[in-house]
Formats: C-alpha cells, sequence, structure tokens
C-alpha cells in the first residue's frame, strides 16, 4: 500500500504576502548589485579603471540614486495620485528620464567643469562620469519604481465600487 501525504498544500508564491517596501534593503541592493557585477567583469577582464569605478561613481550613484528615488515614491512622490493610478511603464520611464538626466548633466558638468576651474586633472576617470553616472540612474531608478510599485496593494473590488458611486 503507498503511503499518501493527506495534509492540504499550499501554494507559498500566493499565500505569503508581499514583502514591503524596505528603503535601507533598496539602498543596498543598488550599491551591492553594480558593484558586484561591474567589479567582477573589471577584474576579470583585467581593466583596472572598471574594477575601481564599479566600487565608487557606478554603485555609488546607484545607491544615492535608490535613496532619493526611493524617499520620493516612500513619501509620496509629488501628486502621490499620478505616482500610484499611472500606468507602471508612464511612472518608470518619467522617473528614468528625470534622474538618467539630471545625473547626465552631472556627469557632464563634473568632467568639463572640474579640470577647468580647479587643480584636479583631466583623466580618464572623470571621463567615465558621462557615462557612468546617468547609465547606473537609470538602472537603479528602474529597479526601486518597480519593486516600490510591486509593494503598493491594489485596490480591492469592493473598494473601488464604493468609490464609483
Amino acid at each position: 500500500m503507498p503511503v499518501t501525504d493527506d495534509r492540504p498544500r499550499r501554494n507559498h508564491a500566493v499565500s505569503r504576502p508581499a514583502r514591503p517596501f524596505t528603503l535601507w534593503r533598496e539602498v543596498l541592493t543598488a550599491y551591492a548589485a553594480p558593484a558586484l557585477t561591474a567589479g567582477t567583469a573589471g577584474v576579470v577582464t583585467g581593466r583596472q579603471d572598471l574594477a575601481v569605478a564599479a566600487c565608487t561613481s557606478i554603485a555609488g550613484t546607484s545607491a544615492v540614486v535608490a535613496l532619493l528615488v526611493g524617499v520620493w515614491l516612500r513619501h509620496g512622490g509629488r501628486p502621490r495620485r499620478w505616482t500610484t493610478a499611472a500606468p507602471l511603464l508612464a511612472l518608470a520611464l518619467t522617473l528614468v528620464i528625470t534622474t538618467a538626466g539630471a545625473a547626465a548633466l552631472l556627469g557632464w558638468f563634473t568632467a568639463g567643469w572640474l579640470p577647468a576651474h580647479t587643480p584636479v586633472p583631466a583623466t580618464p576617470w572623470l571621463e567615465r562620469l558621462r557615462i557612468d553616472l546617468p547609465v547606473s540612474a537609470a538602472l537603479a531608478t528602474t529597479i526601486v519604481t518597480l519593486r516600490w510599485r510591486g509593494t503598493l496593494t491594489p485596490p480591492s473590488a469592493g473598494h473601488h465600487e464604493m468609490s464609483a458611486r
């Protein structure tokens, strides 16, 4: 006679509540993920500049942007209704264009202005900022926005019907 397990089975993916949006985890992940991936690529390919940038300009930018975007989203964004009601793609694209644009301007300004107006010499590291900052900002913004939006609970059907009356 075969042994059977008559206990009810649970689908853990469905029954487990969504993990709340925890900002410090997002910032830590935003730093660690690019530092490890770009750092590993730099070590494997023998590009010391990439290995150094992985832990400085790439991961640092990613963490700062994750913090800023995460705080803004968590504290409502302005206007709050737009951040929660807009289609996810529209929200993510708007935030990515904004943060990547600001980071590109900062990278361009830093790479050009610092050597021209300070004793800091023009170096390849400064030139990397023109690419590292906007790419890191775009990736961090996308990931934080998607993860934040995924923690929001959709309005229930009963709640929606009540607000329509």
